[in-house]
């Protein structure tokens, strides 16, 4: 009679002989054996420091390294990290994009709707190329028509 310790839970337990001649019996339940195949690990979140679980795939696949719970923590830190200054096209307090455009003298108001509130307004690309800072290339447009633009191809003429 063949007694062996549950590769989990340390338990001593009876194998079927069959399962284990070919290496199946290793755990003493379906319970431990679904935890034996787990592969993650869990980690804290960057920003609230909850224990979240991530896998291989989730450790091999972050660029920063770092994981976050949801995705507001995930855009908290985004926010901290790459806003404001610490932006690559922000020179002196302001965007290189928005700087250029209002010092064209064209109106400060949203090209498709007339929007005039600057806390909404973004600069738009008429080519895409967000690198061509010609004058003649950029337009205002409020956050809704941008999004307006971008992902229902609503047309600027």
């Amino acid at each position: 009679m063949l007694i062996i310790s549950c590769k989990v839970c340390g338990k001593k337990f009876r194998p079927n002989i069959w399962h284990f001649q070919r290496g199946w019996s290793r755990c003493c339940s379906k319970k431990c054996r679904d935890e034996s195949l787990k592969k993650g690990k869990f980690v804290n979140c960057d920003i609230c420091k909850k224990k979240i679980w991530r896998t291989p795939r989730h450790f091999k696949h972050s660029k920063s390294g770092k994981f976050f719970c949801t995705k507001s923590c995930q855009t908290l830190w985004r926010n901290k990290v790459y806003s404001g200054s610490n932006h690559a096209l922000w020179i002196d307090g302001s965007s290189r994009y928005r700087k250029k455009l209002i010092e064209s003298g064209k109106p400060i108001a949203c090209m498709l709707c007339g929007e005039k509130d600057q806390r909404v307004l973004q600069v738009h690309h008429k080519d895409g190329n967000d690198r061509n800072y010609e004058v003649d290339n950029l337009i205002w447009l409020c956050l809704n028509c941008h999004h307006l633009v971008h992902f229902h191809a609503i047309s600027l003429t």
